[in-house]
């Protein structure tokens, strides 16, 4: 069995089949391994030649089916029913069609959960449709929040949307339902949909708007760069420091930093002082270099920290301090996380090269 789990972990023991997918599935799928689960992803045959997908892979077993001939699928069916968890990322309906849905797999496996992730949800007027991040955020609200005044909506990559409103929500509630699963003894379907996570993400905002405190205009905001004490400013060299200083402590050692005499300025808070703040903040950081300014803020509660590059991230003595990232097979990627006190997970083991024989997964 190649790249087998390691054993270690709070979800050692758990039994995880996968369905091959893309973008949150797969990622739900790493973090339950990162946890400890034997996780057996089924894909088509001459899917190993993706390299794209391959640090998807890492802590898993792999095993190839072709789920368009019964024959296979009632080898995948038997996987199934030696499982905790299933996971599958498809339009709604597609696994009924296919022989796997939720109906017949927890008729064979009662104690199945069956985690569905989609991007609309199982069921609603656009449950059908295609999408991505960028259109789920779009739906929410979300997209239209970040921005700049006067520019467009800026899209946060893809992690809002896929992985913080998607597979984060699938494996909160995968595990929610296995802590059910030990006092019912049942398992259950879980409707993971990255438009509803995504709502559950902007929480604050949400109710920062309905108290008044939150406008539906870019850029004008607490958190949206409307305020001069939450912003990103460009450096001497080119570069960039990003400022969160939001309490008034900290925004009191931000002026100190910057060497800015607080008396006669507008209030912290004062929406029509904020362009003066602003170009204020600006012309001063122009002054000197990123690392400069980084060497100033260091050690302090200025809420000011240097904008670093995924290269310049790898060599932070912080995130080397507490080995935050890792290299597996030759990709620098994320180490497990959160971190156990008492069944701390191992290191992920690479992805394999291999498929693995469908018939000697968890053979007894």
């Amino acid at each position: 069995m190649s790249a087998p789990s390691t054993g270690q972990g709070p979800l050692a023991g758990i039994k995880v089949v996968e369905l091959a997918g893309l973008g949150p599935a797969p990622h739900a799928s790493i973090l339950l391994a990162d946890l400890g689960a034997d996780v057996v992803r089924v894909q088509r045959a001459g899917g190993l030649n993706s390299s794209l997908e391959r640090p998807q892979w890492r802590g898993r077993t792999i095993v190839e089916a072709d789920l368009k001939n019964p024959a296979d699928i009632e080898q995948v069916l038997r996987l199934v029913d030696q499982a905790d968890v299933l996971i599958e990322g498809f339009r709604p309906g597609v696994t009924e069609r296919l022989g796997l849905g939720p109906d017949t797999t927890l008729e064979r496996n009662p104690r199945l959960v069956y985690g569905r992730m989609t991007g609309w949800g199982q069921y609603g007027p656009m449950a059908d449709r295609a999408g991505h991040d960028i259109n789920y955020i779009s739906m929410t609200g979300i997209l239209h929040a970040i921005g700049r005044k006067g520019e467009r909506p800026v899209p946060p990559l893809n992690m809002v949307g896929d992985f913080g409103g998607g597979s984060m929500f699938l494996v909160t509630g995968i595990l929610a339902a296995l802590v059910e699963r030990g006092i019912s003894g049942k398992g259950q379907v879980v409707d993971a949909a990255m438009v509803d996570g995504s709502i559950a993400l902007a929480h604050m905002i949400w109710g920062m708007r309905g108290t008044g405190l939150w406008r539906d205009e870019l850029g004008v905001n607490l958190l949206d760069t409307g305020m001069a004490f939450y912003e990103v400013y460009e450096t001497s060299d080119g570069r960039f420091m990003a400022v969160g200083a939001i309490e008034p402590q900290f925004y009191a050692q931000l002026l100190a930093g910057l060497e800015i005499d607080p008396s006669g300025l507008p209030f912290q808070l004062d929406p029509a002082g904020q362009d003066q703040l602003k170009k204020l903040f600006t012309e001063r950081f122009k002054t000197k270099t990123r690392d400069e300014w980084a060497a100033i803020f260091e050690g302090t509660d200025a809420c000011c920290t240097p904008v670093l590059t995924f290269a310049e991230a790898e060599r932070n003595e912080h995130l080397a301090a507490r080995n935050s990232l890792v290299e597996i097979d030759g990709v620098v990627q994320h180490a497990p996380a959160p971190r156990f006190s008492r069944t701390q997970g191992g290191t992920p083991t690479p992805p394999p090269s291999v498929a693995t024989p469908i018939t000697s997964v968890w053979a007894n």
